[in-house]
């Protein structure tokens, strides 16, 4: 039986699990990386990932310190300003409209967006040159023993790997945390969010937008010009009976009701390949470590796609696991090192968790009260200047 040895196990070869493997190494620690699916790299190919994430400020600073960003920055739009609007009824009316500027808060933008397949290929090519770094894909994790100076770890292909510490990069279903026994509480929504590309009449002018109506939030996200016309990533929030509706609509008659539903404000919108689309749900995992484990991204949280804030959330979570891991480098899973991870997250998650999961129950709302509250909120976050810088800066990240 063949047996690989590293520092550093992790389970999960999507954005988060590529990000620890690549801050990790860039630490000194060498890396196994196992992922039984390989990374589908172009927008065409089934099972891509369509989403797009906004990389806020903090990721950018962990994609600077492992090299990851010279990489990824020159297919960066940089996001200078959100707008939200409000509305209500369909077609939706507007209500009212505010605008966060990035310029309040420094120099740099909010965030930097880039669609999530090419982020695994880039990754997945920067992985492969990599020293200290072994990936796997097309080999999963399989089996867990944990003993007091290390874990060994049983992989789908048959073969095993001893290390310190393995790391929970593998999702919402993460097999790694069943078979560290690790439970996890999910809240549904009764929502799905479709993910796809579009080009459009207007420029974006680097302005991510928000549009809230009955079922949740309609949100465009800048992207570079495809073939020479403005373009813009967008995930759509509904009701699940509503999205499915969606998903099977022939595209002319999509294309009109995603007219309505954005207020026009980028003029006609043109669907750009697929639609895909997936659940919102909140999960937490019941706690983050257990012994020689430690669980990140959504195999320790998933959170509805509001604010930018489900992988920023994770990628917060490799920074203070490898910060805590560099304390203690001969031995990154002892338990001091797991201890001062989960103290350094557990709080951050579950108030973003909550923060969200009410912001989400009101966004989505049709009924009148919910919908005079939503604008009220947004009022007084914009309209009261000590606040809405506060909440600018909680978003951003924790520290």
């Amino acid at each position: 039986m063949r047996r690989r040895e590293a520092d550093i196990f992790i389970s999960g070869g999507g954005i988060a699990g590529q990000v620890a493997a690549a801050v990790f190494a860039a630490r000194g620690f060498s890396v196994i990386m196992a992922d039984p699916v390989p990374p589908v790299t172009e927008a065409g190919q089934d099972g891509s990932d369509l989403r797009s994430t906004a990389f806020l400020r903090p990721a950018r600073d962990l994609f600077e310190a492992c090299g990851l960003w010279r990489v990824l920055a020159p297919h960066a739009t940089p996001l200078d300003r959100l707008e939200v609007i409000d509305t209500t009824g369909w077609p939706p009316v507007i209500r009212d409209r505010r605008s966060f500027a990035a310029a309040e808060m420094g120099d740099a933008p909010f965030g930097w967006n880039l669609m999530n397949w090419l982020v695994r290929r880039e990754l997945a090519g920067y992985l492969a040159d990599a020293p200290g770094i072994t990936a796997l894909y097309g080999t999963g994790f399989a089996s867990l023993v944990q003993r007091r100076d290390g874990v060994i770890l049983g992989l789908t292909d048959g073969s095993q790997v001893r290390a310190k510490l393995a790391v929970a990069a593998d999702g919402r279903a993460s097999p790694l945390r069943e078979a560290a026994g690790i439970g996890a509480r999910t809240t549904r929504y009764g929502q799905k969010a479709l993910a796809f590309t579009v080009t459009h009449d207007r420029p974006h002018d680097n302005v991510s937008t928000e549009i809230y109506n009955e079922g949740g939030a309609f949100t465009t996200v800048p992207l570079p010009d495809h073939e020479g016309r403005p373009a813009s990533a967008v995930i759509w929030m509904n009701f699940g009976p509503r999205a499915v509706d969606l998903m099977a609509m022939p595209v002319p008659e999509f294309e009109d009701e995603m007219f309505a539903r954005s207020t026009g404000h980028l003029g006609r919108l043109r669907l750009e390949g697929r639609r895909s689309t997936w659940p919102i749900v909140t999960q937490l995992a019941d706690r983050l470590t257990e012994a020689r484990v430690a669980l990140v991204a959504e195999a320790a949280h998933a959170l509805p796609p509001i604010g930018a804030q489900g992988l920023n959330t994770s990628l917060n979570d490799i920074a203070a696991l490898v910060e805590a891991a560099a304390t203690m480098p001969a031995d990154p899973g002892a338990s001091a090192v797991l201890t001062a991870y989960a103290q350094a997250r557990r709080a951050d998650i579950a108030a973003r968790a909550r923060a969200i999961d009410l912001f989400n129950r009101v966004a989505r709302s049709g009924g009148a009260g919910m919908q005079a509250l939503r604008l009220a909120g947004l009022k007084a976050v914009h309209d009261i200047a000590p606040l809405r810088r506060g909440v600018m800066r909680a978003g951003l990240g924790p520290g």
